[in-house]
């Protein structure tokens, strides 16, 4: 394995972070352009976000998914890193990580020496219990502006269609205020709402977000039988959604990351060499922050360790291979690890200690491969 399997991510013209500024200005809003050509002569739009669909995995398992697959067949590439919270981010703002600032799933903020989860908005590890929303305001670690409140600025009504434990959390406040939020109890509310929020107004942009595939490649594998079962599932709420759309309305179904199944396991916890002057690992098993008291010095004992099938860069590097985007600002680089090292084969880097449950799932994702960076575009139009 090799560095040439990594693939750097098409921001500006074939990216998650387009998407939605393409969106806004089909519906009208100025001050961006469609990037992606979209075209979209429409009033309403609904993003249908499944968590963890790759456009590699729906096109090998089209049987499953014979409305999606019905569609044209175009893809985007979710950023760096490939994960949920990272990936979130990117579509609420239309920004990439060097922008945002939401760099990894655990990430280490200047001065706070425990890392900061940034999906469930929490720091981790042992000390005093912290509101992190209270500490870490959302709308200062991400203080640019999201597409809901443009949105709402340009007369647009901006509507999230979720289940209740995103409703006014530190994630979601900081990648989507500024619009309303319905909560989604079961998968027909969710469809239920999506189409009551899309009549609800003119103009409306209702983005919906849907995890049982995402926590099914998780558990049992992106190949799984279990893993087709619940794709035949996803398509028929994009369908039930398609069927039933308002005139001049557009469905797009896209997602935050694809997956790999584990097959190589790398324990930070266990291994004699690889904790050597590192004071915090960030990340997840598939792509890692690694936080250093000598960055030159891990970086030879990580590369001699986890030999080919990872690429160790330093921040530096990985900011000018473009895997965080065009532009990182002050804020981002400092929330990066000396060393980022992501898996180009299907290994990862583990912690059986700090991290068990997470160690011991079969599915993960976060790296620059294509299985996990590649994203469905899949549009439907009323």
């Amino acid at each position: 394995m090799s560095d040439d399997l990594l693939l750097t991510p098409r921001y500006g013209t074939a990216a998650l972070s387009d998407l939605l500024p393409s969106v806004l200005t089909c519906l009208g809003a100025p001050g961006d352009t469609d990037r992606l050509g979209l075209d979209l002569d429409v009033d309403r739009v609904c993003v249908l976000l499944v968590d963890g669909l790759g456009a590699q995995a729906l096109a090998a398992e089209s049987a499953a998914a014979p409305f999606l697959t019905s569609l044209p067949d175009a893809s985007l590439d979710a950023g760096f890193p490939s994960t949920t919270a990272t990936s979130l981010t990117t579509l609420g703002t239309g920004l990439p990580s060097g922008e945002h600032g939401i760099v990894g799933y655990c990430m280490r903020i200047p001065g706070e020496e425990r890392l900061f989860n940034s999906l469930r908005w929490q720091l981790m590890g042992d000390g005093p219990k912290v509101d992190a929303r209270t500490a870490y305001p959302p709308d200062r670690i991400q203080p640019h502006p999201t597409v809901f409140e443009r949105a709402t600025a340009a007369g647009i009504v901006a509507v999230q269609v979720a289940p209740s434990y995103q409703d006014g959390s530190g994630l979601t406040l900081a990648g989507w205020r500024g619009g309303g939020f319905r909560t989604a109890y079961s998968v027909g509310d969710l469809v239920d709402g999506v189409l009551t929020a899309l009549t609800s107004a003119p103009k409306t942009l209702v983005y919906t977000y849907h995890s049982e595939l995402d926590t099914t490649g998780h558990a049992r594998g992106p190949a799984s039988r279990a893993w087709r079962f619940e794709l035949a599932n996803v398509d028929r709420i994009a369908a039930e959604i398609a069927a039933r759309l308002p005139a001049r309305s557009a469905l797009i179904v896209t997602a935050d990351h694809g997956m790999i199944e584990l097959r190589e396991r790398v324990d930070f916890d266990t291994h004699p060499h690889l904790p050597d002057n590192v004071a915090a690992l960030g990340g997840e098993p598939r792509a890692r922050h690694v936080y250093t008291d000598g960055p030159a010095a891990v970086a030879e004992t990580w590369r001699d360790v986890l030999g080919s099938g990872f690429s160790v860069r330093t921040r530096a590097e990985a900011i000018e291979a473009g895997w965080f985007g065009p532009v990182v600002t002050r804020d981002a680089a400092a929330r990066i690890g000396d060393l980022v090292v992501i898996a180009s084969g299907d290994g990862g880097v583990v912690r059986s200690g700090a991290e068990p449950m997470q160690s011991m799932m079969v599915g993960h994702h976060g790296s620059l491969t294509a299985a996990e960076l590649r994203v469905p575009l899949r549009i439907h139009r009323a």
